[in-house]
């Protein structure tokens, strides 16, 4: 699987929490990290995903993402572990920690597989 089919989706899940967290409880801190974090992972897997067109890896959208991802669950992990809220911390955590090893496995392992070239 390619970063960016998991890429796109979790950066639109971080944009539409920070908007519900600005919206419910006026919160500029959910607006700027969630929807600010999300936007830039969003940027960060549409890289990936223009790349991989090219037939090439970017291994610097594939930086973003892990750094992206491992400062979500570093944040959200605290603020779980300060409040024991399951929601949205917990959740948010534990999707971006599994994000973070995704996408550490994906530089491991050499980036997005490129298929071989048709003829």
């Amino acid at each position: 699987m390619h970063d960016f089919c998991f890429t796109i989706p979790y950066g639109l899940i971080l944009v539409v929490g920070g908007i519900i967290g600005y919206v419910k409880k006026g919160s500029m801190a959910s607006l700027g990290g969630g929807g600010g974090t999300g936007l830039i992972l969003i940027l960060a897997g549409y890289l990936s995903l223009k790349a991989f067109e090219r037939r090439k890896n970017s291994y610097l959208a594939l930086f973003i993402e892990t750094v992206c991802a491992a400062a979500v669950t570093f944040s959200m992990g605290q603020r779980y572990m300060n409040t024991s809220k399951i929601m949205p911390a917990g959740v948010v955590a534990g999707i971006s920690a599994v994000m973070t090893m995704f996408y550490v496995y994906k530089i491991a392992t050499g980036g997005n597989r490129i298929p071989a070239k048709a003829e």
